[in-house]
């Protein structure tokens, strides 16, 4: 049975339809990148997933997983840049998924040690967030998310902004994750170039129509052939 089955969703965004009538299905491992056209409701998808957003019509099944056991690292935003708190205090803040708590248990410090030794930012853990550069701060984020589930993390744009070397990074990253910890990947993306090389399938959400299936069949789509040239009959 599939981790999460998405069947004729349709979503909203401020009034106007965002989601169509998207279905796929994530088996347990997967890495799944979203990409397509701007407006045809990527992000609003996620939020959907998450419970964040009400759907208008269709179905998300779950099985194995709950919607509180998901790690979540959203689009950057202004507010990141303001984050008043350390390194290891948003890291830790990720254990809140699991209920509010007043106090950390000694569980939810080793977990946010582990992933932050997982990222590599022991050396950064005291620092201030907003002092980071925008490849630390997303590791910070990564992190964060591990700390609610090791089984599935939404990312909707993680390197937007990051210069070239520091996205090769970062997708190298989410990959070993995906790869060697088993951690099942949903991710939204505009680098298709970059991106698609890491992926195990492709939801292509277009306003002429949405696309799903495994990275090989999308490079022989026309989409992928327009974006790729000859590369994508390879």
């Amino acid at each position: 049975m599939s981790m999460i089955s998405c069947e004729k969703v349709y979503m909203s965004y401020d009034s106007t339809k965002a989601v169509n009538g998207v279905s796929f299905d994530v088996e347990k491992g997967d890495f799944l990148c979203i990409v397509g056209e701007n407006g045809t409701g990527k992000s609003t998808l996620l939020k959907g997933i998450l419970g964040l957003q009400k759907l208008n019509s269709g179905t998300i099944v779950f099985s194995g997983i709950r919607a509180g056991e998901i790690g979540y690292l959203p689009q950057k935003t202004l507010v990141q840049k303001d984050f008043p708190a350390s390194v290891w205090e948003v890291i830790l803040s990720g254990r809140q998924t699991r209920g509010f708590k007043l106090f950390y248990t000694p569980e939810d410090r080793r977990i946010a040690k582990e992933n932050i030794a997982l990222m590599g930012i022991e050396e950064i853990k005291n620092k201030s967030f907003n002092e980071l550069s925008g490849g630390q701060q997303q590791r910070v984020l990564l992190a964060r998310a591990l700390c609610a589930t090791q089984k599935l993390i939404l990312l909707d744009e993680p390197t937007t902004g990051l210069d070239p070397f520091v996205t090769a990074e970062l997708y190298n990253l989410i990959a070993k994750l995906n790869r060697e910890h088993g951690v099942t990947v949903i991710m939204v993306t505009h680098d298709i170039k970059n991106s698609v090389g890491f992926a195990t399938k492709i939801l292509s959400m277009e306003h002429d129509g949405d696309f799903f299936g495994t990275t090989q069949e999308y490079m022989k789509t026309p989409a992928a052939k327009l974006i790729f040239g000859g590369a994508a009959d390879a």
